[in-house]
C-alpha cells in the first residue's frame, strides 16, 4: 500500500465520520422538534426521550451512511483537486482507476458491514424504539389494513382484523377448521366481533358471534354471546409478533415471515421486497461513489458547495429510482429481487458510462 493510499483512506474515513455526526445531529434536532408536542402531551420522561434517540441512532446511521460516504469521497477528491494534487498524481502516472481504488476498497468493507448492521443491529434497536412509542406515546393498538392470517394447526386458519395490546383484545375474528383428509372441505367456522385471552385458564373467550358446522351440503349456525375455546394454540404474544413492522425484523426473520405468509396463502411480495431492498441499500455506498467520484476529479469552481450539491442530486435521484422500482414491485410488475436491486443496476450502468467518459 502506497503512502498516498493510506492518506486517502484516512481522510476518507475521517470525513465519513464527520459527515455522519453532522447528519445525525441535524436529523435528531429536526425529529425532536417534530415530536416535542407528543413527548410533552404524554409526559414522557427525559431519560426515556434520551433512550428513544439512542436506540433510533442505528436506523438513522443506516440511512445516512450512503450519503455520508458519497459526500466524503466527493469532498476529499474535490479538496485534492482544488490543491492541484489530483493533477500531480495524474502527472506521476496514476490513472483514474488507480486513484479510485482505495475509495472503492474501503467502501466495499463499509457495505459488507452495512449488510449486518442494517440486517440485524438496526432491527434490534428498532424493537426497543417501537416499544417506547407503544408504552409512552400511546401507540398501543396494532391495526392492519388486511387481516392477519396465520395457521394455528395443520387444519385450522385464524384471521384477526386488529389487536389492542393494552386490553389484550382482538377484534373481528374468524376461525376456520378443515377436514384433514380433504383440505378444501371446511368443517367448522367461528366468526366473532371480539376475543380476549384468559391467562389463568390459558384459553380464549369469544364474544358476540356465530358458530357454523358444515356436514356434506348442510349448514348449522348457532349464535352465541360468549364461548370459551381452550384448543387454540396461540397466545397474545403470537398475534403481536405477526404484526411486527418490517423495520423491526432481522434478515432471518424476514425470510421466515415470507415462508409463513406463503404457507398461510398470503402474498409475500412486500416482505421479499423489504429483504432484497435492505441488502441492496447496503451496497448503495459503492454505487453512488462509483457514479460521483469521477465527477469531482476535475478541478471546478464552487468548492465544497459544489460537492455538496452534487451529493444531493445523486442521492435524490437514487432515492427516486428506488421509490419508483418499489412501487412497480409492490404492484407485481417486477420481481422482488429486481425491485430491490433496480436502482443499483441503473446507477451502476450510469457509473460505468461516467467512468468511461472521464479523463483518465
Amino acid at each position: 500500500m502506497l503512502i498516498i493510499d493510506k492518506y486517502l483512506i484516512k481522510q476518507f474515513l475521517l470525513t465519513i465520520i464527520f459527515a455522519l455526526l453532522t447528519f445525525l445531529a441535524i436529523f435528531i434536532v429536526i425529529d425532536l422538534m417534530e415530536h416535542i408536542d407528543e413527548f410533552i402531551d404524554n409526559d414522557v420522561p427525559i431519560l426515556i426521550i434520551f433512550k428513544y434517540y439512542i436506540v433510533f441512532l442505528p436506523q438513522m446511521i443506516r440511512y445516512m451512511t450512503p450519503i455520508s460516504v458519497l459526500l466524503a469521497a466527493l469532498f476529499v477528491t474535490g479538496k485534492l483537486s482544488d490543491l492541484n494534487e489530483v493533477t500531480a498524481l495524474k502527472a506521476s502516472g496514476m490513472s483514474l482507476y488507480r486513484y479510485m481504488a482505495p475509495f472503492i476498497i474501503t467502501t466495499i468493507f463499509i457495505s459488507l458491514f452495512s449488510i449486518y448492521f442494517g440486517g440485524y443491529i438496526s432491527p434490534s434497536t428498532n424493537k426497543i424504539k417501537v416499544s417506547i412509542e407503544r408504552d409512552y406515546m400511546k401507540f398501543g393498538t396494532f391495526t392492519s389494513g388486511n387481516n392477519i392470517f396465520f395457521q394455528d394447526s395443520k387444519t385450522r386458519i385464524v384471521s384477526i382484523s386488529s389487536y389492542n395490546v393494552n386490553t389484550e383484545q382482538a377484534n373481528i375474528i374468524s376461525i376456520q377448521d378443515f377436514n384433514p383428509n380433504n383440505i378444501t372441505q371446511m368443517l367448522n367456522r367461528i366468526d366473532s366481533k371480539r376475543m380476549k385471552y384468559d391467562t389463568l385458564s390459558a384459553s380464549w373467550t369469544l364474544y358476540d358471534g356465530v358458530q357454523r358446522n358444515f356436514t356434506n351440503s348442510s349448514e348449522k349456525a348457532i349464535k352465541f354471546d360468549e364461548i370459551k375455546l381452550d384448543n387454540l394454540h396461540f397466545v397474545p404474544k403470537d398475534i403481536i409478533n405477526k404484526q411486527i413492522k418490517n423495520e423491526e425484523m432481522t434478515l432471518s426473520e424476514l425470510l421466515q415471515l415470507a415462508k409463513e405468509e406463503l404457507n398461510a396463502g398470503n402474498n409475500p411480495t412486500r416482505v421479499n421486497i423489504e429483504f432484497h431492498s435492505r441488502i441492496a441499500f447496503a451496497f448503495a455506498s459503492i454505487i453512488t461513489v462509483l457514479f460521483g467520484l469521477p465527477l469531482s476529479t476535475n478541478k471546478r469552481k464552487g468548492g465544497l458547495a459544489l460537492q455538496f450539491g452534487i451529493n444531493l442530486v445523486i442521492t435524490f435521484t437514487y432515492l427516486v429510482f428506488m421509490s419508483i422500482s418499489q412501487a412497480f414491485g409492490k404492484n407485481g410488475v417486477m420481481s422482488p429481487i429486481l425491485t430491490g436491486w433496480f436502482a443499483n443496476i441503473v446507477f451502476f450502468i450510469a457509473a460505468m458510462l461516467n467512468i468511461a467518459r472521464a479523463p483518465k
